[in-house]
């Protein structure tokens, strides 16, 4: 069953007029959310990295302007992502996929490590994070996929193993780096994907027990740090000096905030008690000044992008937008919850940032980016007659599109759109 069958109950119908979906323009909700999240992130940033910022570089605005350079460009990659319809991306798939692939071999081999990762290439003061490009070439090759062979994903050699394979690739090198929590999400995405699109169920379950077991024994208890960690997790005040001393801190700033918080700024776990305050611990920050408020304001506000991001899918113009839409949708919730959980002590540690929030140059123009890709879909504009890259950019108040007629003929209408 599609993803389009399983949902129609509560999707509700399709606007459609005579020559196909009417342009209705970006779900506004969406983009609220989009860029409330970024904004909030940018004054929390500056909140929970002043300190640090100060004792490190000797600038206490320091993060606070990476950030907002950061911000900047990734507004400018949500513009591009919203403006650019996201069919241009069928034709770009396969190149992305394998840039992709071979930047996050080439990382291994010439990116710096940092804290014992191998995460990123460097040049002086900038620095990228292929994962973050992999996340969406990944998600963007099973939508074209599966949406090219919607009638074969029940077939196990044609439907399920090839995505199956490339996406055992992306996890293998993700791996290496390691980067664990990024395998993890980029693969349930993959199996989410393939569930969504009618994929035999026994097929997913046999895939799961064959990986978890093997997962476990080779990348958990085979690694002693990470082993060290689950402890940590099970046991937080008993590591709380060794492998539990940052989720132990965490807790300690959750709690001391309480209903309604300390006060933006009047944070002392930011005071160098926990580590990556500003990164993947934000949300501890935020619980600490802004108390049960701020994270449930912060829950509500990614519970919403989720849902918008899902009605996107299940009304996209097409099979490629709506499984594109899924995916990074599953994308942005699965990192979400895996963060917050990270810090309310729910999960063993993970080096995951709460998307749009936390610190980071790669990250957060990449999320934007999808955003806007995501965005785009949600706004079911018709089929455009295939043009160059910059046409693709323009707004116009008449979009020339095609549309098919019942006997198989195109016929050319101009659908009046918004500017």
């Amino acid at each position: 069953m599609s993803l389009r069958e399983r949902v129609a109950g509560w999707a509700g119908p399709k606007r459609t007029g005579g020559s196909g979906p009417l342009p209705q323009g970006p779900d506004r909700l969406l983009v609220a959310m989009i860029l409330g999240l970024t904004g909030f992130g940018v004054v929390m940033v500056f909140s929970a990295g002043a300190a640090f910022a100060a004792k490190t570089y000797g600038d206490w605005t320091y993060f606070l302007k990476r950030e907002a350079a950061y911000g900047a460009a990734g507004l400018l990659a949500f513009a591009i992502g919203m403006r650019l319809d996201y069919s241009i991306y069928r034709r770009l798939a396969y190149p992305l996929l394998f840039l992709s692939m071979a930047m996050l071999a080439a990382v291994l081999k010439v990116g710096p490590a940092i804290n014992g990762a191998v995460r990123w290439f460097r040049w002086g003061a900038l620095s990228f994070q292929p994962s973050e490009l992999a996340k969406f070439a990944l998600a963007l090759y099973l939508a074209v996929l599966l949406a090219r062979k919607a009638e074969k994903v029940k077939d196990f050699s044609m439907g399920f193993l090839p995505p199956l394979v490339i996406t055992g690739i992306f996890l293998v090198l993700l791996l290496k780096q390691p980067d664990l929590g990024t395998a993890v999400i980029m693969g349930v995405t993959a199996l989410g994907l393939l569930f969504v699109a009618g994929t035999r169920t026994s097929y997913i379950l046999l895939s799961v027990l064959v990986a978890a077991p093997i997962g476990w024994k080779v990348f958990i208890a085979g690694e002693p740090w990470r082993m060290r960690r689950f402890m940590a997790f099970l046991y937080p005040w008993q590591f709380r000096r060794d492998s539990g001393y940052q989720l132990y801190e965490s807790l300690i700033s959750v709690g001391s905030g309480g209903i309604f918080g300390q006060g933006l700024g009047q944070g002392h776990q930011k005071l160098f008690f926990l580590p990556e305050a500003h990164t993947d611990f934000i949300l501890a920050i935020i619980g600490e000044e802004l108390g049960l408020c701020g994270v449930l304001a912060v829950l509500l506000a990614f519970t919403v992008l989720v849902w918008r991001g899902l009605r996107a899918a299940t009304r996209a113009r097409d099979a490629l937008g709506c499984y594109l839409a899924f995916g990074v949708t599953l994308l942005f919730g699965l990192q979400a919850l895996v963060n917050m959980c990270v810090v309310l002590g729910l999960l063993p540690t993970k080096g995951l940032p709460l998307p749009l929030v936390s610190y980071g140059g790669t990250a957060l123009v990449m999320s934007l980016f999808m955003a806007g890709v995501l965005a785009n879909i949600s706004a079911r504009n018709p089929e455009p007659v295939p043009g160059s890259f910059w046409q693709s950019l323009r707004w116009s108040r008449g979009r020339v599109c095609k549309n098919r007629r019942s006997d198989g003929s195109n016929v050319q209408v101009v659908v009046e759109a918004k500017s």
